[in-house]
């Protein structure tokens, strides 16, 4: 994965640990689906997007205010992407069952004529709304070529 080697995720915590790995595979999400690497974009974003959200409910302030119900499994992804919904902390305008419907794809074909332009977009938005992005490239680690 982007962040093998360039962060200690249990080192930084249960909150800047998943924030710093989300900024992580962002990054490397957008550069491997810039490459035509876009099945291996597509789940290094997966990733990044479960990151941001697993960030966003770590911290107790804003985890507190979330409309959750009861029983509701907050390290279910789906149920997190949800409440973040429900709670309005995201508009809803993202597709996450289509994104996984997506990640299914990526995970058992090549993709080569995939256009991923709305889906980055519509991705990013998401991290902006989660306040994840924009963030400076250049404060993070620099990449490991080797990751891929």
């Amino acid at each position: 994965m982007p962040h093998f080697g360039l962060m200690n995720e249990d080192e930084l915590g249960p909150i800047e640990g998943p924030l710093m790995r989300a900024k992580l595979h962002i990054r490397c999400g957008r550069r491997r689906l810039f490459e035509g690497k876009i099945p291996m974009g597509i789940i290094t974003l997966y990733d990044a997007l479960n990151s941001a959200m697993q960030w966003y409910i770590a911290d107790p302030e804003r985890l507190k205010v979330l409309h959750t119900m009861k029983g509701e499994d907050m390290r279910n992804d789906k149920s997190v992407y949800e409440v973040l919904t429900r709670s309005r902390v995201l508009d809803g305008s993202f597709d996450y069952g289509e994104f996984e419907k997506l990640v299914d794809t990526a995970l058992t074909e090549e993709m080569t004529a995939y256009d991923y332009q709305e889906f980055l977009k519509s991705l990013e938005s998401v991290m902006i709304q989660l306040g994840v992005m924009p963030f400076d490239e250049d404060a993070l680690p620099p990449e490991d070529p080797s990751t891929f």
